[in-house]
């Protein structure tokens, strides 16, 4: 994902407004409005609550780590809240971030890493719900602490924030589950199937490019435009395509949809949405020199080790996002990348 603004497209047009559960509370930004707050802090964390049948709900035992509560700035762990912004705002985009079947929990891998990682840090969970844009707005003027909404590491964004990575940026391909093919890693594996993608999206732009080197070579594969998720599901289940390529968490949401139906998919392979020469990275973004970083992350390396970051993304179907392990500033995107 070289901007943000393409990553919530290909969110958008990826996941489609039909499988946006409901439509979120327009009056929620990360600047001043309705905030949810999940309680005291406590050593249990709930995850897949409310969540549409797309993740299996449990909670988890979470205790603080007094050793990484420790490391907060002095005014977040004397305020006992960590208000955590997420930019799910108007539709959200399952499965990381939407409101869930009782209309008033946002539910989501996003928010659910939030509320462990301040559990695991002795800090009561505040979640504010906001626009994409309201949320920096908010991370700007202090109002929120950090966000967890899918935000792509890179280098410009250094300039302003700082980072905890928790999940690889990757886009997927979704095939029918009878469907024996699997990305293999090179792109030449595609000659001769029909392949959709969203037009106007990072991963048109990586299909078109592959498409122009095999087209070097002598071969091709075809690709395919529709007005909408729906459309685009409707060819698959039909056999009109091959192959859907999409942002990962939009397959692995559907995925999870398609399951008992008479057309089930799989996910047949990722590939990073920073291309062949970098693995994009997700990451916990805060003000640049604001001091959380480095205990998000502490608190982030903690869940993997003991299991529970694995539980979490096992709940959600991410579990080929995984990280091994959570860095502070990594590498992003080059400025260059455009």
């Amino acid at each position: 994902m070289h901007r943000q603004s393409s990553l919530r497209t290909r969110l958008v047009r990826g996941l489609g407004a039909a499988t946006a559960t409901v439509a979120l509370a327009s009056g929620l930004t990360a600047c001043g409005g309705k905030a949810e707050a999940s309680g005291s802090p406590s050593d249990a964390v709930t995850i897949g609550g409310a969540s549409n049948g797309a993740a299996q709900q449990a909670e988890l035992s979470v205790p603080v780590v007094e050793s990484l509560r420790a490391q907060l700035p002095a005014a977040v762990r004397e305020s006992g809240e960590l208000v955590i912004g997420v930019g799910a705002l108007p539709a959200g985009y399952p499965p990381l971030a939407y409101l869930g079947t009782d209309q008033q929990t946002l539910t989501g891998a996003e928010p659910d890493l939030g509320r462990l990682v301040a559990a695991t840090l002795g800090l009561k969970p505040v979640v504010k719900n906001s626009t994409w844009e309201n949320l920096f707005v908010g991370i700007d003027s202090g109002k929120v602490d950090v966000a967890f909404t899918n935000v792509t590491v890179t280098e410009e964004r250094k300039k302003k924030y700082e980072f905890a990575s928790y999940r690889k940026d990757n886009l997927g391909f979704e095939v029918l589950k009878d469907n024996a093919w699997t990305f293999g890693g090179d792109f030449r594996g595609l000659a001769g199937r029909n392949v959709a993608v969203a037009s106007g999206t990072n991963q048109e732009k990586i299909l078109l490019e592959w498409q122009k080197k095999l087209q070097a070579e002598g071969r091709d594969f075809n690709i395919k435009y529709y007005p909408d998720a729906n459309s685009t599901y409707l060819a698959l289940s039909g056999r009109k395509i091959d192959v859907n390529f999409a942002p990962n968490p939009s397959i692995a949401y559907h995925v999870t949809q398609t399951a008992g139906t008479n057309a089930p998919t799989r996910n047949a392979g990722s590939y990073s949405g920073a291309g062949e020469s970098l693995q994009g990275l997700i990451a916990a973004t805060a003000k640049k020199d604001s001091g959380l970083a480095k205990p998000v992350a502490a608190a982030i390396n903690h869940l993997i080790d003991n299991g529970q970051y694995r539980k979490l993304l096992t709940a959600w179907n991410l579990s080929d996002e995984a990280v091994t392990a959570s860095e502070v500033n990594p590498p992003g995107l080059p400025l260059t990348n455009s």
